[in-house]
């Protein structure tokens, strides 16, 4: 990997980017990319679009999501203490003791999520933290204190946890859950420009907002481009550290390259290819199964417009929605490899119906 791919990589987790909140993280990425696309676009709630060679019919994304999960503000008490709720699937287990950032008209305020010291807790008392429990400790004795701050209701807050290199071979930190994705799209998009590549199709490098919360940036862009083909990344768990159940879970592993899925809202033919280009160019990749959906970006992609054919290409992630997840540095190339050597197979007008 490229030092200045990895200095932006750094920069761009430790960027904080909560759902409905993610400016100042797409504009990290849109001046990373800008160098590798030929235009971009932008829409209403932030979903930013780079474009490598516009204005033809057929048009093909590469899409990953750009939030993070958060928290609310929900209740400030008298003595200057602050309840929260949820924004997207944030993890109350590991919240004590954690620090966190709060984002206010008037700069970040820190704070931390306080918690009884283990010396007045009885063990029959015992109990796990949940947000009825939770707070943050701003240093403040009221809620005046606390407004004095620029704190209120419907401020949101994030975990100060930075990205650190583990190993030489693991990237680990908050967010990758879907950081990483745009970082791995951005990537495709220098390749294409560093070799010199002709498409021979428009290719949209899409980092969606809001999937956190119910895929709602990939819906509203999808709609907007009206693409024919959709690949999208995002991660999935790593199944083998403890307590994974792999009759539930499957048995998927770090380093062991990117997982293709199987399911209603990936369309067959597409992954046929997808696994082609794996073979053919010695990448190595794993396979899951979904449901009903996805839960990723894919569905959202999938059933828009008239139908659009799509797959998913998911990086094996360990401790996911947690301060310290963890990706391997090789399926993080080989996730870039198999969506560039993918791009430059599909011809223009591929025709991926079933039945014609």
């Amino acid at each position: 990997m490229k030092k200045e791919s990895l200095k932006f990589l750094e920069k761009y987790v430790n960027n904080a980017s909560p759902t409905g909140f993610e400016s100042s993280g797409q504009l990290l990425w849109l001046e990373y990319i800008k160098p590798f696309i030929d235009e971009y676009f932008t829409d209403t709630y932030g979903t930013v679009v780079g474009v490598v060679n516009p204005g033809m019919p057929y048009k093909v994304v590469l899409e990953a999501h750009a939030d993070e999960i958060s928290w609310f503000v929900n209740y400030i008490t008298k003595d200057g203490y602050v309840y929260l709720r949820k924004n997207g699937g944030s993890d109350h287990m590991i919240a004590p003791s954690k620090r966190v950032n709060i984002h206010t008209e008037k700069g970040i305020v820190q704070g931390v999520f306080g918690w009884p010291a283990i010396h007045v807790r009885e063990a029959k008392d015992e109990k796990s933290p949940d947000m009825k429990s939770l707070f943050l400790d701003l240093g403040c004795s009221s809620k005046e204190d606390v407004e004095k701050l620029g704190v209120h209701v419907g401020c949101v807050a994030t975990f100060q946890d930075d990205f650190v290199v583990l190993n030489k071979k693991w990237f680990c930190g908050r967010a990758l859950d879907n950081r990483i994705g745009g970082f791995m799209i951005a990537e495709v998009a220098r390749l294409l420009k560093e070799n010199k590549n002709k498409l021979p199709y428009s290719l949209y490098i899409v980092n969606a907002v809001q999937e956190e919360i119910g895929l709602r940036g990939a819906e509203m862009i999808a709609h907007s481009i009206q693409p024919d083909v959709a690949i999208i990344t995002d991660v999935c768990h790593d199944t083998q550290s403890p307590p994974y159940n792999k009759i539930q879970s499957g048995d998927l592993s770090s380093g062991n390259g990117p997982v293709l899925t199987y399911g209603p809202a990936v369309q067959n033919n597409l992954l046929k290819m997808l696994i082609e280009v794996a073979y053919q160019k010695k990448i190595p990749f794993q396979r899951a199964s979904a449901t009903r959906a996805t839960g990723t970006d894919t569905d959202a992609f999938a059933y828009s417009n008239a139908g659009v054919a799509s797959a998913l290409i998911s990086l094996p992630l360990k401790y996911m929605h947690t301060t310290v997840e963890m990706v391997h540095q090789d399926d993080v190339d080989n996730v870039i490899k198999l969506m560039y050597e993918f791009v430059l197979k599909l011809n223009a007008d591929h025709d991926f119906r079933y039945i014609k």
